[in-house]
């Protein structure tokens, strides 16, 4: 059975590339599994999407796990929703659910799952490419493509002021359903693909003492997602998942024994190798097709660990265009008290790389029980549709509950 998919493969890449595909001569990093490269907390989406060295919160697993042996709550649970792309399409949406305990001052064990769903997708026979108007729609076959992951993580302090934590990750996704039409075209079947990968995550967090208080530096470095590849055709094609390298530090410091203002800068980069520059030019025709056709197919038998490595240094544009596939965040958050929380936050990409450039504010509040996030996106790039993304997280503390009743009683 064949098939072509119509607009799914624009779907799921324009939730991550959201605007370079508008663009003269764009070269994206096209990876299986982009729902992985979401922020999926309020938190951090206030600060601008990072995470790798702020404090420690219950959301700490998909930045840096290694956090969880610095968080002041012995255990905690937190789930966390975002309508994603509101502005073209209305039933596309990521959920998170972690949650974490800590045995003693020193280790950590945590775990998350999470879910993107891509709403509805109408699945077109191979062989109407010329003229979608003239098909009946209601013989269209409908899938529900999503994609989902599960973790779990263990996190040691090394030192008073450094810990370290290891994941391992089970991804799946499904962009079909198992639904293979066949109408005597050329397009290979599709089918769920799935793959493990693991994490390593180092962070850093010394007190300072000043006159008005204690601060705190904090240093932070992750490398998720690696793992092997993942196939959807049963392995004709080798699709790489969204390894990934941050890079991060904060310093928070007191005004007094209620304020407290956070300061955050991040960098991170996909630990994915760049195509070649004959797909930056696009499809042609004639001996460039067949050019581009065997440039994919050696590019797909790329391993994982080469990959890792080349991904360095194999940009066409050399140097620069290196330079540009990283993306910087900065972020501030004030407090009050513990309990009071305003955000604001920067993104940054390149425009041939992505072009998520975008402003977040995020507030939150945080009670003896239960802490509650909200974040905001603001794009600078004209036309993306990533402005207006909001995001909602509500986190418990186990502990407090625990407590709470223990005193009722």
């Amino acid at each position: 059975m064949k098939k072509t998919i119509l607009s799914l493969a624009a779907l799921v890449a324009i939730s991550i590339n959201a605007m370079a595909y508008t663009l003269h001569n764009p070269n994206p990093i096209i990876t299986a599994m982009p729902s992985l490269t979401i922020a999926p907390d309020a938190h951090a989406a206030g600060m601008g999407d990072i995470g790798a060295a702020t404090t420690p919160d219950m959301n700490s697993q998909f930045w840096n796990a290694a956090k969880y042996a610095f968080i002041d709550e012995r255990g905690g649970i937190s789930a966390s929703y975002t309508p994603w792309l509101r502005k073209l399409v209305g039933d596309i949406d990521l959920a998170y659910l972690t949650g974490f305990y800590r045995f003693d001052d020193k280790q950590a064990i945590s775990a998350s799952f999470t879910y993107f769903s891509m709403g509805k997708v109408a699945l077109i026979p191979n062989g109407f490419n010329s003229n979608y108007s003239e098909l009946d729609p209601s013989t269209f076959a409908e899938a529900k493509p999503n994609e989902w992951a599960l973790d779990i993580a263990y996190s040691r302090k090394l030192h008073d002021y450094v810990s370290m934590a290891a994941t391992l990750r089970f991804m799946y996704s499904d962009l079909n359903n198992g639904i293979n039409q066949s109408a005597g075209g050329t397009a290979q079947e599709m089918y769920p693909a799935w793959t493990f990968a693991a994490d390593i995550s180092l962070y850093y967090r010394q007190p300072i003492e000043l006159p008005m208080g204690t601060s705190h530096f904090a240093l932070g470095f992750t490398v998720a997602n690696l793992g092997g590849k993942m196939s959807y055709d049963k392995g004709d094609t080798q699709n790489f998942i969204p390894a990934t390298m941050r890079i991060g530090a904060s310093y928070e410091i007191p005004f007094d024994n209620y304020n407290r203002l956070m300061a955050s800068v991040e960098c991170s980069r996909l630990l994915v190798p760049s195509t070649y520059s004959k797909f930056a030019s696009g499809i042609g025709e004639g001996d460039d097709a067949y050019r581009w056709d065997e440039d994919n197919k050696e590019y797909s038998k790329i391993s994982s660990p080469k990959g890792w490595w080349q991904s360095f240094a194999d940009a066409p544009g050399g140097a620069k265009e290196e330079f540009n596939e990283m993306r910087w965040g900065i972020g501030l958050e004030y407090s009050y008290n513990r309990q009071f929380f305003g955000r604001l936050g920067y993104s940054h990409e390149d425009k041939m790389k992505g072009n998520r450039r975008y402003v977040t504010v995020g507030a939150g509040f945080k009670l003896s029980i239960v802490r509650f996030d909200f974040a905001y996106c603001i794009a600078t790039a004209s036309s993306n549709p990533l402005d207006q993304t909001m995001r909602f997280t509500l986190g418990f503390d186990l502990y407090g509950i625990k407590d709470l009743v223990n005193n009722k009683k």
